[in-house]
């Protein structure tokens, strides 16, 4: 949904109102398989190589922190197995150019020449474009992005008049073994009490709106009114299926899909409490929390096992792009307003996915946390040129581009793809964690 949280931009995307807008038996539509050893094919995309010189702002871009998002990422594709380098050919080129990496690095800070010298280097840019598109109410032939972020809220270790909304954990003998817990509550059972005198409250918070938007965000950080910063991150849901509340509203003619956006569901929640508990309610899906050892000054975990980048990370299709993957995004979005008019031109890495982020040229981009973060992320809906950087010793094939109806981002909490996270690639964290919808 959650930080590129890399910023220059902020924004959470449309992960939380606008998720799922379409049939979910298309989400795995667009798939790539291995035609030999080294080469990546993608079905339903075509593929146009381009050079460096052609992409608008590659030369104005920051490197340096591209680069640096890069080697987090290389940090867990280095401890990836033969095994694993063989079964993927894109995951043998970027452990040979992190191995590159890693040298260039050991000689000291490497400036902002240096680092585009080395992805201009050891990779070639690949623009994927897909035919016609439908995410949502959102149609185009290009790449289509939305934001995410990681909530904010404030709240106490007890129970009180002022703080009485509850972010539950779940039961020490299955946390970190089970992804779904719960299974017999829906939202509405669990916020009525169902879970109420079993201990598994975390802590407590103010506003069912900020719980709600905690849920669909898979991480938070909860400000105690003693002054302890608590992090939150998603480890479980009662896996009831997710229903976008954004589309409801444009449903039933409050906004149009134009107006829509992370602010205007939290607008209408607010000043229509009653209705808003509603609109909550149609989503049955609730999340369970687990509190971490991050500090105040730590990026959330993506699926990659590493810390996100604001304003450089990217949450990706598993089934398609490979952890590890850098992406140049050339797109027009709504940073520093309503309208989406800022040029947004900036070398990211894939390091995170979602439920919903499905097709080779769909992406969330995380946008951290911040006062303006959520603002920025849930204006986030727009397309524009998806460029993915190839190693220089794979090769890359796309074959003839179909209409394929992809839904948009699901609530961050999904179960991480195994064979895409290398062993021993997260470090001290005591388990993967849980990509944002």
């Amino acid at each position: 949904m959650a930080a590129s949280p890399p910023r220059a931009r902020i924004g959470i995307g449309l992960a939380v109102g606008l998720t799922a807008l379409s049939a979910p038996a298309t989400a795995h539509a667009v798939k790539f398989r291995h035609a030999q050893a080294h080469e990546m094919k993608f079905r339903h995309a075509q593929v146009e190589p381009v050079a460096f010189k052609e992409l608008a702002g590659w030369s104005e871009d920051d490197h340096t922190a591209a680069f640096a998002a890069y080697l987090k990422s290389c940090s867990a594709i280095l401890q990836g197995t033969k095994a694993m380098r063989a079964a993927r050919p894109i995951y043998g080129g970027l452990y040979n150019a992190c191995e590159k990496a890693a040298k260039l690095a050991a000689g000291g800070a490497v400036d902002r020449t240096q680092a585009r010298k080395f992805f201009e280097d050891n990779f070639k840019p690949v623009r994927i474009l897909p035919e016609v598109h439908s995410y949502g109410y959102y149609t185009g032939a290009d790449g289509f992005y939305t934001g995410y972020y990681e909530a904010e809220v404030v709240g106490s270790r007890v129970k009180t008049e002022d703080y009485s909304v509850p972010l539950y954990g779940v039961p020490a003998g299955v946390a970190g073994k089970k992804s779904r817990v719960f299974a017999q509550y829906d939202r509405t059972e669990i916020e009525k009490g169902a879970l109420a005198g079993k201990g598994l409250e975390i802590c407590w918070i103010r506003n069912p709106v900020d719980a709600f938007f905690a849920q669909i965000q898979g991480s938070t950080r909860v400000k105690l009114d003693d002054g302890e910063l608590l992090r939150l991150n998603y480890i479980a849901s009662n896996g009831k299926p997710y229903t976008p509340v954004g589309r409801l509203l444009i449903d039933q003619g409050v906004y149009t899909p134009e107006e829509m956006s992370m602010d205007k569901i939290r607008e209408y929640m607010e000043a229509h409490p009653e209705e808003g508990q509603v609109l909550r309610e149609k989503n049955r899906s609730f999340v369970f929390f687990s509190a971490t050892q991050l500090a105040p000054t730590d990026e959330c975990l993506g699926a990659q096992g590493i810390p996100l980048t604001p304003w450089r990370s990217l949450a990706v299709d598993p089934t398609i792009h490979v952890y590890g993957t850098p992406i140049w995004i050339d797109a027009k979005f709504p940073i520093s307003g309503d309208a989406p008019q800022d040029t947004f031109q900036h070398l990211m890495v894939a390091q995170d996915t979602g439920s919903a982020i499905r097709g080779a040229a769909r992406a969330d981009i995380y946008f951290g946390h911040g006062d303006d973060i959520p603002h920025i992320a849930g204006r986030i809906k727009q397309f524009g040129k998806f460029v993915m950087l190839v190693p220089k010793d794979v090769a890359v094939n796309g074959t003839a581009p179909e209409a394929v109806d992809v839904p948009l981002p699901k609530p961050r909490p999904v179960d991480i793809m195994a064979d895409n996270t290398p062993t021993g690639a997260l470090g001290t964290a005591a388990a993967p964690p849980k990509p944002r919808p």
